[in-house]
């Protein structure tokens, strides 16, 4: 299962060429916006891939920066095509999208079991207990979704791989019930058997640790023109971070909280331990 390009992705690749084109010009956003019917703050969140630039008005760019680039009229158009999430009934903010494109996704979790090893019965349990109110479809939808993008794990021409620390209060935590996480924690032993899967567990012996002040995910693409991601999720929405200096250090913790966890081997018999306690 090879997913269609995201066009995530290739609106945040044609935003990085905006940038580049009114920055060669040497010209600010305050002097841009308005000859482009703009405000600062509209055109800021075209550069910044948020949203969506037309065909018009990328002409109306490269007229004002004297530039010219054969390829943006094709890049805007290949940016508007919907991402696979769409049937799905999904608005995405971002994430999914450039999850589609990752080639490496590094997740440090306190509470859940990562996304991409949940089993359904798991997943159908956090949505039944989460914030979002969900309708029928709505709900179904999600799980389908989310089932979806853990294929990526096992695709054959471009895979993801992962590699996941999870507390041990994730292992703990009875999601579904007794059965749901006996059935959530095996699999998660048996995933990591998978080429692309690393899981690590943080143990309570360890007491308090790098990766404790919040979950979050890094995102690492194959082209080095597409730079990493920092994504991190709270209650009422969720915060995408470019900016390396943000990046950098999130994984600095990531490798920090990676030295104090449980090796591979040593995991995945923690993680059978627990769900035999159960």
């Amino acid at each position: 299962m090879t997913t269609q390009s995201s066009p995530t992705l290739r609106r945040r690749r044609l935003a990085r060429r905006l940038r580049q084109m009114r920055e060669n010009a040497r010209m600010t956003l305050a002097e841009a916006a308005p000859r482009l019917q703009k405000t600062r703050s509209a055109l800021g969140r075209i550069e910044k891939g948020e949203t969506a630039a037309d065909v018009h008005l990328v002409r109306s760019m490269m007229d004002l920066y004297d530039q010219y680039d054969e390829n943006l009229e094709a890049m805007v158009l290949d940016a508007m095509v919907p991402g696979w999430w769409v049937p799905y009934g999904i608005k995405d903010r971002g994430f999914i999208g450039l999850e589609t494109e990752a080639e490496l996704s590094l997740t440090s979790q306190l509470v859940y079991v990562p996304g991409l090893l949940q089993t359904e019965d798991y997943i159908r349990a956090v949505f039944s207990t989460g914030s979002v109110r969900r309708s029928k479809k709505a709900f179904e939808n999600g799980v389908a979704a989310r089932r979806f993008r853990q294929r990526r794990l096992t695709d054959k021409e471009f895979p993801l791989s992962l590699t996941a620390i999870v507390d041990e209060a994730v292992l703990r935590k009875r999601v579904g019930g007794t059965d749901v996480m006996r059935a959530q924690l095996l699999w998660l032993a048996e995933a990591a058997e998978l080429d692309t899967v690393t899981i690590r567990v943080i143990p309570n012996d360890v007491g308090a640790h790098p990766g404790m002040d919040g979950s979050f995910t890094l995102l690492e693409f194959q082209d080095p023109e597409d730079p990493p991601l920092l994504y991190a999720e709270y209650p009422t929405g969720a915060v995408h971070v470019e900016r390396p200096e943000e990046v950098s250090s999130a994984r600095l913790i990531f490798d920090m909280a990676l030295s104090v966890a449980l090796s591979l081997d040593d995991s995945v018999t923690f993680i059978r331990r627990v769900a035999h306690e159960l």
